[in-house]
C-alpha cells in the first residue's frame, strides 16, 4: 500500500491528492539556499492530510504507522532549511487547521500547534500579554512551526531564544504508532522537541511564557560609519535602562534592497532598526546623537498599526527575503558570535570579507543571559566551494556557523552534535523512523531482537 491509498481508508478527513498542490505543500523557503534548492525543489509527498482535531491527527498517524508510510509535519512552510520537505515521499500532514487558542493563566499562554503567531498575539493582548519573541514571518508562521524549526526573533534581545529556560513551559506530544500515545513534557524535557523538524514526535499543544504587552515605537537610525552604527546598536542592546524588543544592524549595501524604505535610507549609510517602549524613546534619540546617528524614521505603535507595516518585517530573515526579491543570486549564512568578543569578531570579518559578505546582525541575549549578536549575513554567491570557504573563515575567527545550506538537524545546529536525549526520544516516539525520515543523520532504527 502507498500513501495515495490512504484517503479511501479515511474519507472523513480532508486530503489533497492533486500533484501540483501536493508539491506546493511539500516545499518551504529552502530556495533561500542555492544548495538546498538544487537538492529539494523536485521532492514531494504523494498526498497531503489536513486534520482539524486531535482525533483526526491520531487517525493519520495510525494509518501511516500501520502501513509504514513516511509522515512529514508542516505548519505554513515558512522555514528555510527544508524542514518540512519530505525526503522519502509519503504523507505531509498540514497542521495549520489545528489552531485554537486554549487560554491564559499566570502569564502563560496555551495553544494548539497550528495557531498563527499573529493570532496568538491578538488573543493575548487584550489580556495584557504578548509573545516574548516573534519571527519576521509572524503573520503566517505557526507556533508549532516556530518551535519545531525556529530560533526566536524580535524580543530575543530581552528574553533570549526559544530554548532559554523559562520560555517554553510544556509541550503535548503524540507518538507514532498504530495506537498513538499522547504525553506532556515540562521544562527542559519540553526542549527535546525544539528545533528537531518534527522528527521525534508530533507536537500538538504548547504552553509558553508571555511578556507584558507594550506599545512599541519603531525607529530607523542611520550612520555614515559602520563602526558608529555597530557601537550604537551595541550600546542600545547592553543598556539596562532601555526597554526594547528589537535591535538589528543592517549594513550598506543591504539597505539598498529595501525599496519601500528608500526615502528613509540615505545612500551608502548603515541602518539600525530599533523597537523600544515609549519611555525609552527620549533616551534612544540621545544615544543616537552621541553616536553621530540620524533618526530618519519614527512611528508610534498606533501609527504602525494604522500603516499595517512594521519594521520587524525588515529584520531577521525578512532582510534576506527583501534582498532576494531584488537580486536572486544572493544567499546567506547564519552565525553566532562569542559573547566575550563579538564586537572584535564583527569588525575583523567585515574588514576581511566586505563587500562579498554583507553584514546583518541581530542583537540578542543568549540562553545564559549575555548580550551577543547573531549574524544573518547576505552573501554574493559564486559557488558552493566559496560558500564553504566563507563559513570556514568565520569558524576560524571563533564564530559558530548554523549552516542554512543543509537539511539535517545536526548539521544545521552548532557543531553537528545533538543532545543524546533527543535521539532517545526519537526511538521512544518513532521507533520505525517514519517521522520526517532522513533529517536526523545520527539516528538509526533499533535492531530488532532475534526471536
Amino acid at each position: 500500500m502507498n500513501a495515495l491509498d490512504l484517503p479511501a481508508l479515511a474519507p472523513e478527513l480532508e486530503w489533497i491528492t492533486d500533484s501540483t498542490r501536493v508539491h506546493k505543500f511539500s516545499q518551504d523557503f529552502n530556495w533561500y539556499s542555492p544548495v538546498l534548492k538544487r537538492q529539494l525543489e523536485t521532492l514531494s509527498a504523494q498526498v497531503v492530510a489536513r486534520p482539524k482535531t486531535q482525533e483526526q491527527i491520531a487517525r493519520v498517524v495510525s494509518l501511516c504507522s500501520t502501513h509504514h508510510i513516511p509522515l512529514t509535519l508542516r505548519g505554513t512552510g515558512t522555514g528555510n532549511y527544508g524542514q518540512c520537505v519530505p525526503l522519502k515521499g509519503g504523507v505531509v500532514m498540514d497542521l495549520s487547521a489545528y489552531n485554537q487558542f486554549l487560554g491564559m493563566k499566570d502569564g502563560v499562554a496555551s495553544a494548539q500547534c497550528g495557531i498563527r503567531l499573529i493570532d496568538l498575539d491578538k488573543a493575548t493582548k487584550p489580556l495584557g500579554f504578548e509573545l516574548r519573541w516573534i519571527p519576521s514571518t509572524f503573520r503566517s508562521a505557526t507556533l508549532g512551526g516556530l518551535y519545531g524549526g525556529g530560533f526566536g526573533g524580535a524580543g530575543s534581545i530581552t528574553y533570549g531564544p526559544i530554548a532559554a529556560p523559562g520560555n517554553v513551559i510544556s509541550v503535548k506530544v503524540m507518538s507514532m504508532g498504530e495506537m498513538p500515545q499522547v504525553h506532556t513534557y515540562h521544562g527542559l524535557d519540553a526542549l527535546l522537541f525544539h528545533h528537531t523538524y518534527g522528527t521525534n514526535g508530533i507536537v500538538l499543544e504548547l504552553e509558553v511564557a508571555m511578556a507584558p504587552s507594550i506599545d512599541w515605537s519603531e525607529f530607523l537610525v542611520v550612520f555614515e560609519s559602520f563602526d558608529k552604527a555597530l557601537s550604537f546598536a551595541n550600546a542600545l542592546s547592553v543598556g539596562s535602562g532601555f526597554v526594547k524588543k528589537e535591535v538589528a544592524l543592517i549594513a550598506s549595501p543591504i539597505v539598498g534592497y529595501f525599496t519601500a524604505l528608500q526615502a528613509h535610507l540615505p545612500a551608502n549609510h548603515h541602518a539600525v532598526v530599533a523597537c523600544v517602549a515609549p519611555q525609552s524613546v527620549v533616551a534612544l534619540k540621545e544615544l543616537a546623537k552621541q553616536h553621530m546617528g540620524l533618526v530618519t524614521y519614527e512611528k508610534t505603535a498606533q501609527e504602525v498599526l494604522a500603516s499595517q507595516r512594521t519594521l520587524i518585517e525588515y529584520t531577521w530573515n525578512h532582510t534576506t527575503l527583501h534582498a532576494l526579491k531584488v537580486d536572486k543570486t544572493l544567499t546567506y549564512i547564519q552565525s553566532g558570535y562569542d559573547p566575550q568578543r563579538y564586537l572584535e569578531q564583527v569588525k575583523q570579518l567585515e574588514s576581511l570579507l566586505s563587500p562579498e559578505v554583507m553584514v546583518h546582525l541581530e542583537f540578542i541575549r543568549t540562553k545564559e543571559g549575555l548580550v551577543n549578536c547573531s549574524g544573518l549575513q547576505i552573501i554574493r554567491y559564486t559557488s558552493d566551494e566559496r560558500l564553504q570557504e566563507i563559513m570556514q573563515i568565520h569558524r576560524d575567527h571563533g564564530v559558530q556557523i548554523n549552516n542554512p545550506h543543509v537539511y539535517t538537524v545536526e548539521d544545521g545546529k552548532a557543531g553537528g552534535q545533538l543532545n543524546p536525549e533527543i535521539l532517545r526520544s526519537k526511538t521512544q516516539h518513532d521507533p520505525l523512523g517514519l517521522l520526517n525520515p532522513g533529517k536526523l543523520r545520527t539516528w538509526s532504527a533499533p535492531t530488532p531482537m532475534a526471536s
